[in-house]
């Protein structure tokens, strides 16, 4: 078998193209997420904790350039080292939304999954038959 013909058959495999459409939906998720945690969420808790912004915090790890704004933007422009510790807590915040929403979906799939009936019992092999039959005549 040639390797385009190989190809063409693991393409062509539904668990494949459902994988594809997976990545694809979930990567316009993941921005639809980033968009609701950075453009609603986070200045939500930036107001009630008294107007923190999140993407400002940070620890730079060298010598801030002179001219500098000192902001999370520029420092990182520059090439500055730093912990930034309120981008990791944005992210973090992103994970767990993302998580429960993928948590709800899956559940929402598994509670439409209609129960499949349940197998019928294989049948009785003929010498296990005779068996029980010659039993049941000894009992009497």
């Amino acid at each position: 078998m040639s390797i385009a013909s190989e190809f063409k058959d693991f393409i062509s495999k539904g668990n494949v193209m459902d994988l594809a459409v997976g990545v694809i939906i979930g990567a316009a998720f993941g921005k639809i997420v980033d968009s609701l945690v950075g453009d609603i969420i986070m200045p939500i808790v930036g107001k009630i904790t008294g107007g923190v912004d999140f993407s400002n915090m940070f620890i730079p790890l060298a010598e801030i350039p002179a001219g500098n704004t000192g902001t999370y933007a520029a420092l990182k422009a520059a090439h500055v080292p730093m912990l930034a510790y309120g981008n990791f807590i944005t992210i973090s915040i992103n994970f767990i939304i993302l998580a429960f929403i993928i948590f709800i979906m899956v559940k929402q799939v598994n509670k439409m999954k209609k129960a499949e009936p349940a197998a019928a019992p294989a049948a009785t092999p003929e010498d296990i038959v005779l068996l029980r039959q010659i039993r049941d005549s000894l009992k009497k």
